[in-house]
């Protein structure tokens, strides 16, 4: 990638030549999951349909560079859209479905929105927020311009002009664990270009593949692995249009009734997916399986392995960047359980302490990426809007993630979890990570958040939050058998001393344990 273009266009660059290299071929496979006819789209018909998109964002309005909240379930149009809004060169900011008023009101003040495009549940939050332009894809609604009948009418040639590398192309808002969502600014070619490696590399993806990610269309998960990644191998999106809370046993049958070849899904669907009865279900296509968002328990890794054989290939990025560490198919190594790999080509990755040294093999070290005297590419231009932040984060020669990591003497990375989320209890620093995932080895655990809560003494002792799986009742010997099985799977001094058990976990829009809210719970 060194060889980089002046201008880059991935409506044009990418999706185009598809078009012409492989007509025929599948790049968008569409499943309803309401008695929805299924829909099919080949590279050619999803290139003619951005054309007529861009048109028809330009007829509204709509302006290159010009910031568009789209908030779109898993349906067509949203792939529609992001292509039509890449190729006009304007800059689609994807956000989640279940936004709230006061959410959208954040995001349309803080990006300077001007245009909307979303669907009648959307439309029904944004009373009171005002949009230069609202287009709707749903049923006629005064205000509004209609999505489908404005993209019939639309011209099928867009008069397109390049757009620069180095041009916004999208913005995506932070998941905001810690804090109020950040926005995450990448140019045309940073996600464009820069996901050739997790397209290539960690989804090992070929224009033969049907790849499945389980993930929602407002967070970068997406983009990785159900836009940019699919396409740039021109391998073809598969979609479901769920609605409603995730279920294992729909998962699964549709793993076995659809010839899924690649598939990605985060910790959090597969902490349930391993829960399930894995003998009544038969994936006679997969042949490669991936998960990123958050680290993957060691315990789910070897359950899916034992049930099918396949290993899961864990990848490790941020909305900031695309795949930065990652275990890959290719290099033909032994999957270690619970590490994240090791480096991607065209990242030096380091492990630093406060002072920016590096730190000792099998210490916990910042990851950082080295971004001086050439920025990688894949890596975001800025914070929008944020330049405290932005100078917080880039120090020196590299871009600090605010991700803790340690490496082991065969160069793999073990994630630790968020600077912030890190415990220090008497002289010891504990990461949250690992006592969840001795937590998640024992039966009754079905999911856990843990934190430091402050103790006079201690400073912090570890608290964790525990989901149980059904069949289970909350009791105060089965806390201390918790506790004892803390004990005996990790380091004694990790174990939780205080244990309450909860319904659920406050989690992120994309699946990301909340510990500041939990650390706010008395």
């Amino acid at each position: 990638m060194s060889n980089r273009p002046v201008d880059f266009n991935f409506a044009v660059d990418v999706m185009d030549v598809w078009a012409q290299q492989q007509p025929a071929a599948r790049a968008l496979w569409w499943v309803g999951e309401r008695g929805s006819p299924e829909k099919q789209f080949t590279f050619v018909e999803m290139a003619e349909e951005s054309q007529r998109a861009a048109n028809f964002f330009h007829s509204c309005g709509i302006q290159r560079g010009e910031p568009v909240l789209v908030m779109l379930p898993r349906i067509p149009e949203w792939w529609i859209t992001m292509l039509g809004l890449i190729r006009l060169g304007a800059v689609p900011v994807p956000s989640p479905t279940m936004l709230t008023t006061k959410d959208l009101r954040y995001r349309t003040e803080a990006a300077g929105v001007r245009a909307l495009i979303t669907d009648d549940s959307g439309a029904a939050k944004v009373d009171g927020v005002v949009y230069r332009t609202r287009i709707l894809v749903g049923n006629e609604r005064p205000g509004w311009t209609n999505f489908r009948a404005g993209l019939r009418d639309a011209a099928p040639d867009f008069p397109f002009e390049p757009t620069r590398a180095d041009d916004p192309g999208i913005i995506y808002f932070t998941s905001a664990t810690t804090g109020q969502p950040k926005m995450v600014l990448h140019t045309q070619a940073s996600y464009g270009l820069g996901h050739r490696v997790t397209s290539e590399l960690w989804l090992d993806l070929k224009p033969s593949d049907l790849h499945w990610c389980i993930t929602d269309t407002g967070w970068g998960k997406a983009a990785w692995s159900a836009f940019f990644g699919p396409w740039l191998a021109g391998a073809c999106v598969f979609a479901v249009d769920g609605h409603g809370k995730f279920e294992a046993a729909s998962a699964l049958r549709t793993l076995a009734q659809y010839p899924i070849t690649t598939w990605c899904a985060p910790p959090t669907a597969l902490r349930l997916i391993v829960r399930a009865d894995l003998t009544a279900y038969r994936f006679p296509h997969l042949r490669h399986c991936t998960s990123a968002g958050e680290p993957l328990n060691p315990e789910v890794f070897n359950l899916w392995k034992n049930a099918t054989g396949l290993t899961i290939y864990e990848g490790y990025g941020q909305t900031e960047t695309v795949t930065l560490i990652a275990n890959i198919r290719s290099r033909q190594r032994v999957v270690k359980p619970g590490s994240i790999g090791q480096p991607t080509p065209g990242f030096a990755v380091a492990l630093l302490d406060p002072d920016l040294n590096p730190v000792p093999v099998g210490v916990d070290g910042e990851i950082a990426v080295r971004c001086k005297p050439q920025r990688p590419l894949g890596l975001f231009r800025e914070y929008w809007r944020n330049p405290d932040e932005t100078d917080r984060r880039f120090r020196g020669d590299w871009y600090l993630t605010g991700d803790l990591a340690r490496c082991d003497a065969d160069g793999d990375y073990w994630f630790a979890g968020r600077s912030d989320d890190m415990i220090k209890s008497a002289a010891y620093r504990i990461g949250p990570f690992e006592v969840e995932s001795a937590l998640l080895e024992h039966p009754a655990v079905m999911e856990s958040g843990v934190v430091g809560k402050p103790n006079a003494i201690r400073g912090q002792i570890v608290k964790a939050y525990v989901v149980l799986c059904r069949g289970f009742v909350a009791s105060d010997a089965l806390k201390a058998e918790l506790q004892n099985h803390c004990k005996q799977v990790t380091a004694p001094y990790k174990y939780p001393r205080e244990i309450e058990f909860v319904a659920e976990l406050p989690k992120t829009i994309s699946g990301k344990i909340r510990r500041v809210e939990l650390r706010g719970q008395k």
